[in-house]
């Protein structure tokens, strides 16, 4: 009996000297291999854990078996993309260890980045044509619809309101789509508002032709501010609008009326001698046989022979592809800017 306790004593630690360390725990670095793998042991593993645990004769307390059993798990770098518990392959669970965020789309903010394709030389060229018609169409917006790439021309009326020519003249340019600048005498607005306020509701230009068509070169400073102010005044009681350009009567001025003006001064390059002809022949002679464009066309809203002419011009002008405009949207369409003080006589 005392000679096979020794041999099974002695077969129990060849047995031990010669078997795997089970208390060796491997160190797993987490996404080294296939996921799901890590802790897992194998059999021969098992089997000699299974082996010291329940060998004959053993020590071991239930606590001492539980704290090997714990030194057996594998050790586990955290934040190295291993896999929430329970979930799988699928990478969608809660963070499994401060560090690791899983289940969050790539990209800033986690927000997931779609891929860029370049931009090819055909679709910039199109981005390219998009922003300059852009640009055009909202430098027509700011002229008024006028195209600055086609011809435009002027036309101005001096010394009304006079409603039995100012009405005929806005009729013929209502049918061509044009629009006039005419310049009133302030004195005379107020016993032709309504001829006034049609001006503003169709989109011509109402301008200052002094309040009571003095000769300017011949007054003193303060009497020419008055004549400008009182003038700008009469027509903004008339129709509400304040004009912003002024035509010297007779054109005439010097030193002192440009420093006094206070206004843009519109003169003309093309003068029609309709108030000295009278002859609506003449008169259409006069625009047709000269104009150009960015001509600023002198007439007078008095005179019937003008009205007459004007019939004839505003369709030929249409005819002709030329733009019928008011002096500031002619000055904007050309790049012009009004100044006060200076003297305009034409836009080419």
């Amino acid at each position: 009996m005392k000679y096979r306790k020794w041999m099974t004593v002695g077969a129990a630690l060849a047995f031990l000297f010669t078997a795997q360390p089970v208390y060796a725990a491997p160190v797993i670095v987490a996404g080294a291999g296939a996921p799901g793998t890590e802790g897992t042991q194998t059999a021969g593993e098992q089997q000699a854990q299974e082996t010291v645990t329940q060998a004959p004769g053993s020590s071991q307390d239930p606590a001492s078996s539980e704290t090997a059993v714990a030194a057996q798990s594998p050790t586990v770098v955290s934040g190295q993309g291993q896999n929430a518990p329970g979930s799988g392959n699928s990478g969608s669970g809660a963070p499994t260890s401060n560090g690791e965020v899983t289940g969050i789309p790539e990209g800033p903010g986690g927000i997931k980045s779609e891929p860029v394709d370049p931009v090819t030389p055909e679709e910039l060229a199109a981005q390219e044509a998009a922003q300059a018609a852009g640009t055009q169409q909202s430098t027509a917006q700011s002229t008024g619809g006028i195209d600055p790439s086609k011809p435009m021309v002027a036309l101005t009326f001096d010394d009304g309101p006079q409603p039995s020519v100012g009405n005929r003249i806005m009729d013929c340019l209502a049918q061509y789509g044009g629009k006039a600048t005419f310049f009133m005498v302030g004195e005379r607005v107020g016993s032709y508002k309504t001829e006034v306020q049609r001006m503003v509701a169709e989109g011509h230009e109402v301008a200052n032709h002094t309040m009571n068509h003095k000769y300017l070169q011949k007054l003193g400073a303060a009497q020419i501010q008055a004549q400008v102010n009182q003038g700008n005044d009469a027509i903004q009681a008339a129709c509400g609008v304040r004009p912003t350009l002024l035509r010297l009567p007779g054109g005439n001025h010097n030193s002192m009326v440009v420093a006094n003006a206070g206004m843009p001064m519109i003169q003309w390059n093309v003068d029609t001698l309709d108030w000295k002809t009278r002859n609506a022949d003449k008169t259409v002679a006069a625009v047709l046989n000269h104009v150009k464009d960015g001509d600023i066309i002198l007439m007078h809203e008095l005179y019937g022979a003008t009205g007459d002419a004007v019939a004839r011009i505003v369709p030929e002008l249409h005819n002709r592809g030329f733009q019928m405009v008011t002096v500031s949207q002619m000055a904007a369409a050309k790049g012009k800017t009004l100044e006060a003080g200076k003297l305009y006589s034409s836009f080419n």
